[in-house]
């Protein structure tokens, strides 16, 4: 019985130990970096979600860092949308990174209109995996 009772004890403090050293070598898991994945074509939803909450979640502080990523449809609206860029303009003056996707910008068209205005059009798959695996906040919209 006494065997017993000292195998478990060690076996405790091994995992103990073990749990321990697993956490410390794992890197932080919280980030301070936001990813907004912007998908729609409503005006609405940009305006009073999307770049208000991205504008301000750059400039208050809330997250050190902020991109967002225009996807799909939103490409053909910010290409055709001038109160749209000059928002886009104000946040990325700002310090928000402004990136597109170049195969949704090729579909709608609109890939040279993007870079003109200075965003970063690029294939953005990996990028966002990328931003995933390192453990940032995602948002889509």
């Amino acid at each position: 019985m006494k065997h017993a009772a000292i195998l478990i004890i060690s076996v405790i403090m091994m995992l103990s130990n073990y749990n321990l050293q697993a956490q410390t070598e794992r890197p932080n898991q919280a980030s301070d970096k936001l990813v907004i994945v912007w998908t729609s074509d409503d005006p609405y939803t940009a305006e009073r979600m999307v770049l208000m909450y991205g504008h301000a979640a750059k400039t208050a502080g809330w997250f050190d860092e902020v991109t967002l990523i225009i996807w799909g449809p939103s490409a053909k609206m910010v290409a055709e949308n001038i109160k749209i860029q000059e928002k886009l303009k104000a946040m990325q003056n700002d310090g928000v990174e402004i990136r597109a996707c170049i195969v949704c910008a090729n579909i709608y068209e609109v890939t040279e209109e993007l870079k003109a205005l200075g965003f970063d059009v690029q294939g953005m798959g990996v990028p966002l995996t990328d931003y995933l695996k390192k453990g940032a906040h995602v948002l889509t919209f």
